[in-house]
């Protein structure tokens, strides 16, 4: 089968490094962040916005676009992108984690996961084919596999069960997967925690099937950020440099340095959007509250180094002033902002990695963003 990814340039100092990964024709650059449409939306901008920012390559929930629109309506409209109008790149998880964190109860079957919906109560089961099968309709670029995603804390006994049935479910997803692949991936999922020795023993069963891509799930649900890094820095020297390495659900700042510091390429994150909606912005200075009462009288833009039509069109005091009274413009105001800063932000950490400055880079935003 043919790669969809190219490696670039590495950084000497690390494990960080360029690419290109090619989706349907387009070549997307990485190290990537990917803005999170849940529901085939996100929040607050349009289909027009995300194109304007430049990004080519989105997530969306399989597990929410399940329950709402439906297959029904997604086969109908040929796929979420036509449904949305959105042409570019789409990545979906497999639903297997709302299942567990949504659902007000969930029962673990050996054919798969059955679940209540949060919205009617209603029952449903999802298995490795019909996750798939519900991509397809989807018809995303990159499908991920049902894992099964251990809560942090968990004992071995059950990190260890987490691994037995993710793998298992990994093996049969390929398997279906590579029956009709119809220009579409799949990624398995690596778990195993914080536990060293789990972590490398998904990731070496995992990387032994061929599949186009790998994605590393279960960090950033509550784990200290030291144990966060010695996970990434345990994995980094095994992953395999000819597939793109996916982080899931990871989006601050100074985890996406540690992330891209050890090997990882895709990242995605509800985090900007959603400090967008109440206030909280990213700068060129660090994080600004927009509420703040310092802000009330400012003609300043939210960021005066900010190329972002936002920045050149408002004034900090006005966007305060949309937030205090809650109009619904403050909330696309500050998500246009915050994406464009994060696509600005990968920008940069790419031609620091071309031009052999990560180092200053990772030290910079580290120091700004916190430890």
């Amino acid at each position: 089968m043919t790669s969809i990814f190219k490696e670039g340039v590495y950084d000497p100092g690390s494990y960080a490094r360029t690419g290109t990964l090619t989706l349907g024709g387009i070549q997307i650059p990485t190290p990537i962040f990917m803005p999170v449409g849940t529901r085939g939306s996100i929040k607050s901008l349009t289909s027009e916005d995300i194109n304007e920012l430049g990004y080519e390559l989105i997530l969306a929930n399989t597990y929410h676009l399940y329950l709402k629109p439906g297959k029904e309506v997604l086969d109908h409209f040929a796929g979420l992108k036509n449904f949305m109008s959105y042409k570019k790149a789409l990545l979906t998880d497999s639903g297997g984690f709302q299942v567990f964190s949504l659902a007000s109860l969930f029962k673990f079957e050996d054919d798969g996961v059955r679940f209540q919906s949060h919205i009617d109560g209603s029952y449903h089961k999802f298995t490795p084919a019909s996750v798939i099968d519900v991509q397809r309709s989807i018809g995303s670029d990159i499908m991920m596999v049902l894992d099964d995603c251990a809560p942090y804390g968990s004992d071995t006994k059950r990190l260890e069960l987490a691994l037995e049935r993710t793998h298992r479910w990994a093996k049969e997803s390929y398997q279906y997967w590579m029956e009709n692949p119809n220009g579409q991936n799949v990624f398995p999922i690596v778990q195993g925690g914080v536990n060293e020795s789990l972590r490398l023993k998904s990731l070496e069963t995992l990387q032994n099937i061929a599949f186009p891509g790998i994605a590393i799930g279960g960090l950033s649900v509550g784990e200290p950020r030291p144990e966060y890094i010695r996970i990434l820095e345990c994995m980094a020297s095994y992953l395999d440099k000819q597939r793109p390495h996916y982080l899931m659900g990871v989006g601050t700042v100074v985890d996406i340095l540690e992330g891209v510091k050890n090997g990882i390429d895709m990242f995605d994150c509800v985090l900007p959007t959603r400090n967008a909606r109440n206030g909280q912005v990213f700068t060129s200075r660090g994080k600004i509250n927009l509420r703040n009462e310092s802000h009330r009288l400012s003609e300043l833009p939210i960021d005066p180094e900010c190329e972002c039509k936002v920045c050149k069109t408002y004034s900090l005091g006005y966007i305060r002033h949309l937030h205090k009274v809650k109009e619904l413009t403050a909330f696309s105001l500050s998500t246009y902002h915050n994406l464009f800063f994060m696509q600005s932000f990968m920008e940069k950490m790419r031609k620091s990695i071309e031009t052999g400055n990560f180092r200053p880079f990772y030290d910079h935003w580290k120091n700004l963003f916190g430890s």
